[in-house]
């Protein structure tokens, strides 16, 4: 479980990641009752303290994933050249008919495979379908709590689907198509207001820091008086909000079309913009909605792998923290990005900063893209605890093997953290000062166990869902060619490289 190990440790003679310094300088951690009490050379060893000795080792604070869906976990590779909106469309035959041993058992796959590449936090948009319940959202959470991570669960929600959210796509199916996707509609937004009420009273995960949240998925899949009801169930009760907004260009279009203005602007007008407040993706943002965010104290969480996965374009992240807004780095779902690998988030995020202009005064550095992944992902999933080693903070610790070839030689150390590293480098991963990975092997679940459970649900779930994948099928076509028309469309900023 995700709790503080209580006691007292001193990890000796680890090389401790700092931003401010080329190499790691060796230091020594004290940890007490699962927070960071001291950092320093040559603590002193209290009485009874367990000694962990770090020799050979870098250790960086844990890496945390600010944008993901434990749903996706038994969907990782199922297609390949998929929009945004084809994504949308396959959900029903990729995320469909699961059981509740189904739900906990995706977010476990997603989970382990975080924690063992060095990531021990995740804000997690979790789609139940028809509704959000007690039992679904536990199952998640208790998934999390198993493998010892901490998180932040938002019900993703809507009451309308692709077909309506975007307008002309439900009139430009053949009728007997539009016959069968109207069977896909969502039930009213009363009635997901309240099944999230509902579980957001019988919340009891909060003393493992495993928090509640709640996702409108994308501002134009939701009805206005459905916003208006995340807005004040958010402020009545002190609920983050997290969104998708401005992923793709599509997406940035039918917001000037449907609102007048920009899709951020148009949810802050809701009253949900503010410093609970994340956008995800973020990429068709302009200036002025990058100001908004920055005034409101929001957060904008860039996941660049699965940006280029699904064509949605690139991040201005230059831009975003030239302009001060609260940067944060995620992965996305497995369904969408394939792994859940937060060194590569950040590979990512430097990559593609340093494509957008041959001027390197203009690019993003790995110092950037680090803090990003630490500090800044801390702060949109509401954590002001995490993220650093240093006094105060809960010791949720990663120890990287300086014999890994990622570190052979060691010359710069966030430099490598950011183009090096890959996951493979990761020895033990300690959180709340209890290690959930240690010598390379996970502690906190069975993974062979894992994987037969798996086959045996990717199995039953592909033969409940062979109908939905024949929709999909028929869908697809259409779909493939309304949208990239629509976003052919001029719009007031350019993401595209072909732009």
């Amino acid at each position: 479980m995700a709790q503080d190990e209580p006691g007292i440790t001193l990890i000796r003679n680890a090389r401790i990641a700092d931003a401010g310094l080329r190499r790691a300088a060796p230091g020594d951690v004290l940890i007490e009752d699962g927070t960071i009490r001291a950092v320093g050379t040559d603590l002193t060893v209290p009485a009874n303290a367990r000694i962990i000795d770090a020799t050979g080792m870098l250790i960086h604070p844990g890496l945390i994933n600010g944008h993901t869906h434990g749903h996706g976990g038994l969907a990782r590779g199922t297609g390949d050249k998929w929009t945004l909106e084809l994504l949308l469309a396959a959900a029903p035959w990729i995320g469909g008919n699961r059981a509740l041993a189904d739900k906990k058992l995706a977010t476990q796959i997603i989970a382990a495979e975080m924690v063992m590449k060095g990531c021990t936090a995740a804000y997690d948009l979790y789609s139940e379908l028809p509704l959000p319940t007690v039992e679904g959202m536990d199952a998640v959470a208790e998934a999390y709590a198993g493998i010892g991570m901490r998180a932040v669960i938002a019900p993703m929600v809507a009451d309308r689907t692709v077909y309506e959210a975007i307008p002309g796509l439900h009139d430009a199916l053949p009728d007997s198509v539009q016959v069968d996707v109207d069977k896909l509609r969502l039930r009213p937004w009363q009635d997901t207001l309240s099944a999230m009420e509902t579980v957001m009273r019988g919340w009891s995960w909060a003393s493992q820091d495993i928090r509640f949240a709640i996702a409108p998925t994308i501002p134009h899949h939701c009805s206005d008086e459905f916003l208006d009801g995340c807005a004040c169930m958010a402020r009545d009760h002190g609920l983050a909000v997290h969104s998708h907004v401005g992923e793709s260009k599509v997406q940035a279009i039918v917001g000037m079309k449907r609102y007048g203005k920009t899709l951020l602007a148009h949810m802050d007008a809701m009253g949900l913009v503010n410093d609970r407040f994340t956008a995800a993706h973020a990429i068709w943002l302009d200036d002025d909605d990058m100001r908004l965010a920055a005034d409101r104290g929001a957060s904008l969480v860039h996941n660049a792998g699965s940006n280029m996965r699904l064509g949605n374009g690139m991040f201005a992240l230059r831009r975003a923290l030239d302009l001060g807004v609260n940067v944060g780095l995620g992965t996305d779902g497995a369904n969408c990005s394939d792994n859940q690998n937060m060194y590569e988030s950040m590979r990512y995020a430097s990559m593609l900063s340093k494509v957008q202009t041959p001027d390197p005064r203009e690019w993003a550095s790995v110092e950037e893209c680090y803090s990003a992944a630490t500090k800044g992902s801390a702060r949109a999933l509401g954590f002001d605890n995490l993220g650093a080693i240093a006094p105060g903070m809960k010791a949720d610790i990663v120890f990287l093997s300086l014999t890994s070839l990622n570190w052979i030689p060691h010359n710069g150390t966030v430099n490598q953290l950011v183009h090096a590293e890959d996951g493979t480098g990761v020895r033990h991963v300690m959180i709340g000062g209890k290690f959930v990975v240690q010598d390379g092997k996970l502690l906190t679940l069975d993974l062979a166990k894992l994987a037969e459970e798996a086959e045996a649900a990717r199995e039953r779930l592909e033969g409940l869902n062979a109908e939905y994948g024949d929709l999909y099928e028929r869908v697809a076509p259409i779909i493939a060619s309304f949208c990239p028309g629509m976003a052919a469309k001029p719009y007031h900023i350019r993401r595209y490289l072909c732009d």
